[in-house]
């Protein structure tokens, strides 16, 4: 066998191989457009249950919507501000045992709530807060509060 002969059979392999391996891939996207055909060969019907499906699905959209809609309308009343601060309020009592507690929504309104903690007694507050305001005079630590809940 002559060398030119050796190289002509190699490249008429490598030839049949690269037609082996584009017919093989041919195949595969015939096989998986085969495989979308229901196994009863009824495409009608599967295109009614999928069209079925859908309607669901768009009656399933149009209630979440209705019900994302109230909750956005909601939502700038939700509490999304907290502020806690920890102080001493009394001299008979040490350990940060007394608190004010800010929550307030969007718009800066709710409430700060004091709990005021001595040996003898519990003595517990709250304020309306309007607009990032209080309606009463706040103490220094019901103002750390509402400011940590403000973001400030």
């Amino acid at each position: 066998m002559t060398p030119l002969l050796a190289w002509l059979l190699i490249g008429i392999v490598v030839l049949v191989m690269i037609l082996a391996i584009w017919q093989t891939i041919q195949i595969q996207a015939v096989r998986r457009k085969v495989d979308a055909v229901p196994t009863d060969g009824n495409v009608f019907a599967a295109l009614a249950s999928t069209d079925a499906r859908l309607h669901g699905l768009e009656a399933q959209v149009v209630d979440a919507d209705g019900r994302i809609r109230s909750l956005e309308g909601r939502l700038p009343y939700a509490i999304t501000g907290v502020g806690v601060v920890a102080y001493d309020a009394f001299d008979n009592i040490a350990g940060n045992q007394s608190r004010s507690i800010a929550l307030i929504n969007e718009r800066g309104d709710g409430l700060v709530i004091s709990i005021l903690v001595s040996r003898i007694e519990t003595l517990f507050f709250g304020k309306q807060i309007t607009e990032g305001r209080g309606l009463e005079p706040l103490s220094p630590e019901e103002e750390d509060a509402l400011g940590k809940a403000m973001g400030r």
